[in-house]
């Protein structure tokens, strides 16, 4: 067992593109330092759409997706404030609130954010339901070195890390867009049907690397 959790981790470690097709990142114990760094297609973005799974035991404040740039640490992070049970999406270091979300723990959760910079406005989709539109930056596109991170919360430039807000549990399915996908397309993701992958980050055709105690295995699926 040990030899192929080794060999799930060093080929997790390899470089170029990796089919992640049915597999999953695990975080196991909390750390300021274990995470997963992505390498995007691109680094200029005036408009973006994250989607990912996660399945998380949390009752305390963790990140579920960091992007810094040297100028802004908080350039687009998704994070979720345990204390007022709300999603925060942070954008150009400013963030919006949405609560009355059913956030449960220990289940598989689908979720998606939207961004337009012209507009400004953000929009969080959780398991197919969708957040109202809110104002949090407009008028500057997120360009610059793109550090993105899984299981750590960025306070500088791939730096910063606090053990009380990395993530603990299992993600999959992440993907990235340069535009703003229609809710039929963010439904399609949230419901695991046919849909057009990230142009930006691909599941199925991610580059990355691990830093410490992350595992890569095959999803867990419940039989019926």
């Amino acid at each position: 067992m040990k030899f192929f959790l080794l060999l799930a981790m060093l080929t997790a470690c390899a470089s170029g593109l990796q089919d992640l097709s049915g597999k999953m990142l695990t975080f196991p114990v909390q750390t300021n330092s274990a995470r997963v760094k992505l390498i995007p297609t691109k680094q200029t973005f005036s408009l973006l759409t994250i989607c990912h799974r996660s399945f998380t035991d949390l009752k305390r404040d963790h990140s579920l997706f960091s992007l810094a740039t040297p100028t802004h640490a908080n350039d687009y992070l998704i994070y979720w404030d345990n204390n007022n049970k709300e999603f925060e999406p942070h954008i150009k270091n400013k963030k919006a609130e949405f609560q009355g979300f059913d956030y449960k723990l220990n289940m598989w959760h689908s979720i998606c954010t939207t961004w337009d910079s012209q507009s400004g406005l953000v929009q969080l989709w959780l398991d197919g339901q969708p957040s109202i539109r809110k104002f949090v930056s407009s008028g500057v596109n997120i360009s610059g070195e793109l550090m993105i991170i899984l299981g750590q919360e960025q306070d500088a430039h791939d730096g910063g890390y606090d053990i009380k807000q990395s993530f603990v549990g299992m993600m999959s399915d992440v993907h990235m867009w340069d535009y703003i996908l229609s809710p039929c397309e963010i439904q399609n993701y949230m419901n695991e049907q046919s849909f057009t992958p990230g142009n930006v980050l691909n599941w199925s055709a991610l580059e990355y690397e691990i830093i410490g105690n992350v595992l890569v295995e095959y999803k867990q699926i419940t039989c019926h």
